[in-house]
């Protein structure tokens, strides 16, 4: 491939480990809401503050794949009991969930990406993209990526809506690389399939000083649109990645292959967001901390520690307030009915 450079010329790549960030403040950490027995994974706070949550399919036993929690803590299916019904002995079709990794809330509409990959078992339909709109509740329309957008062992893990660009990107976690859809015509294609940007760089992680071994490509994702960037970073890997959003719709994969950059070594997260002042929030997994790099300079610094934080991977962002879901991945080892699952905020302030 051809050199990687660096997006900010004076933003210098250090070792996360060898050059640990500076903390910030002790900053107070509230629950929102904790669910037993059900992994929750995605968040997403709409304009009008309707908090949506979503629980993947990575066990037999999940209850729910999309709700909505209300202001007193109660969680109803979304929208309906009937699309939440799914289990493994029933057939598939376009008014069921089969495997929610991911929800978006945006300008009215809830965007709910269906990996279609149960239990990651493979891909047993192709991956979807349900749109409701949020006035009514209502399926407006469904996303279908195309046949060569995708793999049999693809797990399409988060994704980015652009209205300004009428694009929504994707991360592939399972087989890596990133995926374009088209919100007008429907249309999907993907690039830089199994890149050295979107590949994970390790085989494992260490949490609490015990191995937790897996292999994580391209997963977490944000989306600058004042600057039109896509940030990308694989979970097990320590490199953060953006690449132009004009260049990842028309380029050719040669030209897109060459104009990814290099941005920065970080700590090894999950899910990422960028706030509206261009601070870029991710968890260090390895550490119980959500990380803050401010792009525009390149600093980088631990913007909460605690135990708390137990494998941090959604955010969400809503009156300047950052909720993220505990989804304690590492932790588990075996039937999870007796553990919790939290969402949590923090004051951005």
């Amino acid at each position: 491939m051809n050199k990687l450079i660096f997006l900010l010329g004076f933003i210098s790549i250090i070792g996360c480990k060898s050059n640990p960030a500076p903390i910030a403040s002790e900053k107070e950490i509230t629950v929102v809401k904790t669910f037993t027995g059900q992994q929750v994974t995605g968040v997403s706070i709409s304009d009008q503050g309707r908090l949506f949550a979503n629980f993947p399919r990575w066990s037999a036993g999940v209850e729910q794949s999309v709700v909505e929690i209300e202001e007193n803590g109660d969680s109803n299916t979304f929208p309906d009991k009937k699309w939440n019904s799914w289990n493994m002995e029933q057939p598939i079709n376009d008014s069921l969930f089969i495997g929610v990794q991911s929800v978006i809330a945006m300008e009215d509409h809830l965007y709910v990406l269906d990996t279609r990959n149960p239990l990651f078992k493979g891909v047993l339909d192709n991956p979807r993209v349900f749109v409701f709109d949020l006035k009514n509740n209502k399926l407006t329309r469904t996303y279908i990526f195309q046949e060569d957008s995708f793999h049999k062992d693809s797990y399409i893990n988060d994704l980015r809506i652009d209205k300004k660009k009428q694009k929504a990107y994707f991360t592939d976690s399972g087989h890596a690389g990133l995926v374009v859809l088209d919100l007008v015509s429907g249309t999907t294609k993907r690039v830089l399939n199994d890149h050295p940007s979107t590949l994970a760089e390790t085989d494992h992680l260490v949490i609490d000083g015990k191995r937790w071994d897996n292999t994580v490509n391209s997963d977490g994702i944000a989306l600058d649109t004042k600057n039109n960037l896509l940030y990308y970073h694989a979970l097990s890997g320590y490199s953060l990645y953006a690449v132009p959003t004009d260049i990842l719709i028309n380029g050719t994969e040669a030209t897109i292959q060459k104009n990814v950059k290099l941005i920065k070594k970080t700590p090894a997260p999950d899910g990422m967001i960028l706030d509206e002042k261009g601070n870029l929030y991710f968890a260090d997994l390895e550490n119980h901390s959500i990380m803050k790099l401010e792009v525009s300079t390149g600093a980088m610094t631990v913007f909460a520690k605690d135990p708390k934080i137990r494998w941090a991977d959604t955010f969400s962002i809503y009156k300047n307030v950052l909720y993220y879901t505990n989804s304690r991945i590492n932790e588990v080892t075996g039937p999870i009915t007796e553990m919790t699952f939290d969402i949590h905020k923090i004051s951005l302030d």
